[in-house]
């Protein structure tokens, strides 16, 4: 696959910095196939959030080493280690960059903490009026892109191949292992289930609990069993929608790893879930889903194939939201209701199990 030299050379050290959450490194993976495909050789570091090594493993296709990304004033990822900051530019610094692909979105910030790493070439997005480190290799910032393409097309206009969008997200029979531990004696291979995912990072990015309720109430109608999911700290969601349901839901938040988590969505007949990380897994292994996109930019972020995933939302004039809590009463959580939601998941419900017995098969 031919690159113009001119504009990256032949890099063999590659640091790619998107120091962000889950969905938002599951986004940027087909950019980050393309390039592997242009440089196979090439060795590739993601610097992200701490958390982070973790999709830099699983992903080892893509990335060969992982730095840890301490945080920096004014973006509110993480808190800043100001005391690590020094040392994690040193090590950067060491490394000789020869390309710096600065991922993390419009560069207010993010551009000048490239800039520090000591690559010899740098690329990237920047906002016009904002620092552009390097007019040839940066590009002006499109705020209505959508994030999968959006960085599809910079490697394009960098002459780099790319034009797969697919997202994905590799299982391993660890994760499967993972599970299978998680749910011991929950029985469940007993029918089929939906995954309710109700948390997310921000308060202000979440629909609330007592609709998720009835949602899961309404499925559980339908015949199917409800899956609770989240981390440890949405532990308090989970009670909020158990104690309001009238069935009993198969509650798995905490107890679950990442990679048992997207099993779980693989095996799942639906997600029902916020905009958030988990979303783009089921996007990655093609499990329906139904995202209520609260606060945020929901054209950004939305599913490629809307015939499998549904965005619901309500329009407000102030997203995205960069509140944990909103100020002004949640109208865009308020405006997404209960039935718009339970219509959208039977619909996508009946179109699979008449999909899958199409072709002879059984209910997921």
């Amino acid at each position: 696959m031919s690159v113009r030299d001119d504009v990256l050379g032949q890099p063999d050290d590659i640091a790619v910095f998107r120091a962000l959450q889950l969905g938002d490194l599951l986004c940027v993976i087909p950019a980050l196939r393309a390039l592997r495909a242009a440089f196979p050789l090439s060795c590739v570091t993601l610097i992200g959030l701490p958390w982070a090594r973790q999709i830099a493993e699983r992903f080892r296709t893509y990335f060969d080493a992982f730095l840890p990304f301490p945080g920096y004033p004014g973006l509110p990822e993480q808190r800043c280690n100001i005391s690590a900051l020094p040392m994690f530019f040193e090590r950067a610094q060491c490394r000789r960059f020869d390309l710096a692909l600065q991922l993390h979105g419009s560069g207010g910030i993010s551009n000048s903490i490239v800039s520090l790493l000591g690559a010899q070439r740098m690329a990237g997005y920047f906002r016009p009026g904002d620092y552009c480190p390097d007019p040839d290799r940066f590009f002006p910032w499109q705020p209505r892109d959508h994030e999968i393409h959006r960085y599809l097309a910079l490697l394009r206009a960098l002459g780099v191949a790319a034009d797969d969008a697919a997202l994905e997200f590799p299982i391993t029979d660890e994760d499967r292992f993972d599970l299978r531990r998680a749910t011991a004696g929950l029985a469940l291979d007993d029918g089929p289930y939906v995954v309710v995912h109700p948390g997310a990072q921000l308060p202000s990015r979440r629909w609330h609990a007592e609709r998720f309720a009835a949602v899961a109430d309404a499925l559980a109608e339908d015949g199917y069993r409800v899956v609770l999911t989240g981390v440890e700290a949405e532990r308090h969601l989970a009670h909020l929608i158990a104690c309001a349901m009238r069935a009993r839901p198969i509650d798995l938040t905490g107890k679950t790893t990442l990679g048992a988590a997207a099993v779980l969505i693989e095996g799942a007949a639906l997600l029902v879930s916020n905009d958030t990380g988990v979303a783009h897994i089921a996007d990655a292994l093609q499990t329906p889903s139904v995202r209520i996109s609260c606060g945020g930019d929901s054209h950004r972020w939305a599913p490629l194939d809307g015939s499998v995933h549904r965005v619901l939302s309500y329009p407000v004039d102030c997203p995205p939201c960069s509140h944990a809590l909103c100020p002004l009463g949640h109208p865009c959580a308020d405006g997404v209701l209960v039935h718009s939601v339970v219509e959208t998941a039977r619909a996508l419900l009946a179109r699979e199990d008449s999909r899958v017995q199409g072709v002879g098969g059984v209910p997921r």
